[in-house]
């Protein structure tokens, strides 16, 4: 019998770094496949169709809440994120092990549907950090920021609930941590 995948779940509140962190882990180690989300909102400069995200528009994804096709779903920061139900599946029953970030409500989600799940939490090394992070990138309006950073300190509560949680002071530090948990747990 093939290995089934192994599920790795990255949250962390907008502007931790989760996304930067995935991608250098994903070059870094092989055979990890990254699931790319679907969501409603609008590309950002420089995101590509099918590599950041699936972006489709609200009435699709609602249908596809119907048909129980999303392994997660959640409505954040005004916008609906899902992961496919199928797809996951799909990838997990190849034997390929899957990276996932998202969202503290579809975390929750999915660690009650997949129990194996390791759960990681990427937090910011400070409140103050975060602030700046997001104002730095330049993405978002003011009052984007400021929803961002309520949003922010509901899920930083949340990162008691994961199995491990990766402080992002230091780029190079925190993928060194990241890259550590997947092989130990790649190679269990």
């Amino acid at each position: 019998m093939s290995r089934q995948g192994h599920l790795f779940i990255v949250s962390a509140p907008s502007g931790a770094g989760k996304t930067t962190l995935c991608n250098a882990v994903l070059k870094a180690l092989p055979g990890l496949e990254y699931s790319v989300s679907y969501t409603t909102r609008s590309p950002r400069k420089g995101e590509q169709e099918g590599v950041d995200y699936h972006f489709i528009i609200q009435d699709i994804f609602c249908e596809r809440i119907e048909s129980n096709d999303w392994a997660e779903w959640a409505e954040v920061h005004g916008n609906f994120y899902g992961t496919s139900a199928k797809k996951l599946e799909k990838t997990l029953n190849s034997g390929k092990d899957v990276l996932l970030d998202i969202d503290t409500q579809g975390a929750k989600k999915l660690r009650s549907r997949y129990p194996d799940a390791t759960s990681i939490f990427i937090m910011p090394p400070s409140f103050e950090a975060l602030k700046e992070r997001l104002a730095k990138r330049g993405t978002d309006s003011a009052e984007s920021i400021a929803r961002r950073l309520e949003d922010a300190k509901k899920e930083m509560r949340e990162a008691a609930s994961y199995d491990v949680v990766i402080t992002n002071g230091d780029l190079s530090v925190a993928i060194a941590e990241l890259k550590q948990v997947i092989a130990e747990i790649r190679a269990a």
